[in-house]
């Protein structure tokens, strides 16, 4: 399985490429977000919202489990880390294999129920503000999208 590893110098950053991934996603894609704690998995998020067009603003899911927005796709943002010991499945197949984008952040927490492809992005502390982003895709169409991504002149990484 192929890796790509990008280091971003700043929260922008980090939403610039985000951005990007949102330009180019399509319906039924799927991000999973994993990493430390407080590295960025929902400024990930705001970027990549703010690709596929969402003018609301997007905040963690913690307390609601499952954030929708509207924008030129939906975008499904799920947010697991309390699921940890529950073993309901939530119908999360209407969200992966819907008409919208779906992130979710501590996916490990529902792995039964992931798809079988998807984009995993890793996300760690490599300093106060860079960081270290992991992306591990999981299906031709992921790798396809990382190699559109990362050949992006534009984004520079």
């Amino acid at each position: 399985m192929s890796t790509y590893e990008i280091i971003t110098s700043s929260p922008e950053e980090t939403m610039e490429l985000s951005r990007k991934l949102g330009m180019i996603a399509r319906p039924k894609d799927v991000f999973i977000l994993e990493g430390d704690l407080g590295a960025g998995k929902t400024t990930f998020t705001k970027g990549l919202a703010k690709g596929l067009g969402v003018k609301r603003v997007v905040n963690s899911p913690t307390f609601n489990l499952i954030k929708e927005y509207q924008g030129n796709l939906p975008l499904y943002h799920m947010d697991v880390y309390r699921l940890e010991n529950n073993e309901e499945d939530l119908g999360f197949d209407e969200y992966f294999y819907g008409d919208g984008v779906t992130v979710v952040e501590w996916a490990h927490l529902i792995a039964p129920y992931l798809p079988s492809t998807l984009l995993k992005i890793s996300i760690y502390h490599e300093g106060e503000e860079k960081r270290r982003l992991v992306l591990e895709p999981v299906g031709g169409r992921y790798i396809q999208l990382c190699e559109e991504l990362l050949n992006d002149e534009s984004i520079g990484y």
